[in-house]
């Protein structure tokens, strides 16, 4: 997610702002569900990525957002956000 490089290259308190957690923490963590969370590309399209995955998920956490609300700055349909949040709570 370009978004996330940008804030861990410019501004590191906007990315603890943003996740709710430090840099270093979030990759312990990812590092952690990524087995459980990541998904395979097929022919007809790429997946959304366990980080992609991870940070819509730890968005509606820290924010309470709707799914519609969160489908903009994720770049994620309400559609797969609903199956992500759900499955990566349960990973976590």
């Amino acid at each position: 997610m370009n978004l996330l490089r940008g804030l861990q290259s410019n501004e590191p308190a906007d990315f603890k702002n943003y996740l709710r957690m430090e840099n270093h923490t979030f990759y312990e963590l990812l590092d952690l569900v990524r087995p459980l969370i990541e998904k395979q590309n097929t022919m007809m399209r790429e997946s959304i990525s366990a980080e992609e995955r991870l940070i819509a998920t730890l968005r509606f956490l820290a924010t309470g957002r709707s799914f519609e609300d969160l489908k903009l700055s994720c770049a994620i349909s309400a559609q797969a956000i609903g199956k992500i949040i759900p499955e990566t709570c349960r990973a976590i």
